[in-house]
């Protein structure tokens, strides 16, 4: 038993306060959320806190609607609450998709929005004390890229780190080009996703942009107005992660059959969720054929480095992408010719 000190915040100020009053005076101080992954890697001696300040109490558990249409998801909101609410499941249902694709029904009640960003990789390195890691223990080296590595990255990665982000949530507000609401020393500032969480580099260690203290009050959602989708590939069909999942957003002209806008996020491939920005541009302005989206899939992960084990998963994603985005073309009415049907 490692003893922690416990305090519960009474408002972002003040846990800033207690963050903060705290550098400097005997070990690391922690926010503390739903705790589904800070307390487990505490029990398995991945994570030594010497304090805990719990911020899951603080009024940021709502979604407001902004002047510009934008959802505000407040950081403390469960899962489980932004799965269900309305607003959420009628216009963006990939989120609504990709949240009740992770985890169990009870760990979602307890698990918030700003913890399920910070979560940390599931890499069985990372959660063994007893192995090097590069991510735990700066410097110890990558014994995944020679040992287990089969639903590690193939995008991205680096020699110090070929780990894999486990959030479902954070791939679809990827490609939702959603942005994070942060509140930190230098005050309050906006990241957007897609610069919030990083590749490893020589860095492994550090999972996001975030400095120390810095506070997730919010995650912006802009409108989408698009045919959406979350589809996850995992090896048992429940409380796993992903091997492969993609969040994929399709705006088809019902006229000529070409894509005019399209949004594709990968999970379980990347040390975060990795924006197919290529496979994007590949595809729009074009017909929407699978030969289209099979070319588009194939500009994306043409930079694909497998490791020994998991080079399965280039095949595995780019028939997820094509099969995706081929049921949004068809749910839009278009045929296989790209061209719209008659109405």
């Amino acid at each position: 038993m490692r003893p922690f000190t416990y305090e519960r915040a009474t408002s972002a100020e003040d846990a800033l306060t207690r963050h903060y009053g705290h550098d400097g005076h005997g070990g690391a101080t922690y926010y503390l959320g739903g705790g589904t992954n800070l307390v487990d890697l505490m029990r398995l001696g991945v994570e030594t806190p010497a304090r805990l300040v719990d911020v899951a109490h603080l009024p940021y558990d709502q979604i407001q609607l902004t002047p510009g249409g934008a959802l505000l998801i407040g950081a403390a909101m469960t899962n489980s609450a932004l799965a269900a609410d309305r607003t959420v499941r009628e216009g963006h249902p990939m989120l609504a998709q990709a949240v009740l694709a992770g985890a169990s029904g009870q760990i979602r009640n307890k698990a918030t929005v700003g913890g399920n960003l910070l979560q940390r990789t599931r890499c069985s390195y990372f959660q063994d004390t007893a192995k090097p890691c590069n991510k735990r223990d700066p410097g110890s080296g990558c014994p995944a890229r020679e040992g287990e590595h089969h639903n590690l990255a193939i995008l991205g990665h680096s020699e110090a780190c070929v780990a894999t982000h486990p959030s479902d949530m954070a791939v679809a507000l990827s490609a939702l080009d959603a942005s994070v609401h942060v509140l930190g020393r230098g005050g309050a500032r906006t990241i957007p996703m897609d610069e919030f969480h990083r590749l490893p580099d020589n860095e492994p260690e550090r999972d996001t942009v975030l400095e120390p203290g810095d506070l997730v009050t919010a995650v912006e959602v802009p409108p989408l107005g698009m045919r959406s989708r979350y589809r996850k590939v995992r090896e048992r069909a429940s409380f796993a992660f992903a091997l492969v999942s993609i969040a994929a957003a399709l705006d088809v002209d019902p006229d000529s059959g070409a894509v005019r806008d399209v949004r594709l996020a990968l999970g379980g491939v990347a040390h975060k969720p990795w924006r197919a920005w290529f496979g994007e541009e590949a595809l729009r302005g074009g017909p929407a054929t699978r030969e289209s989206f099979l070319r588009a899939a194939e500009a994306e992960l043409d930079a694909a480095e497998p490791l020994r084990d998991n080079a399965y998963k280039v095949p595995l994603a780019r028939n997820l992408i094509v099969r995706t985005l081929t049921e949004l073309a068809e749910a839009a009415g278009v045929t296989e010719a790209g061209e719209g049907t008659a109405s």
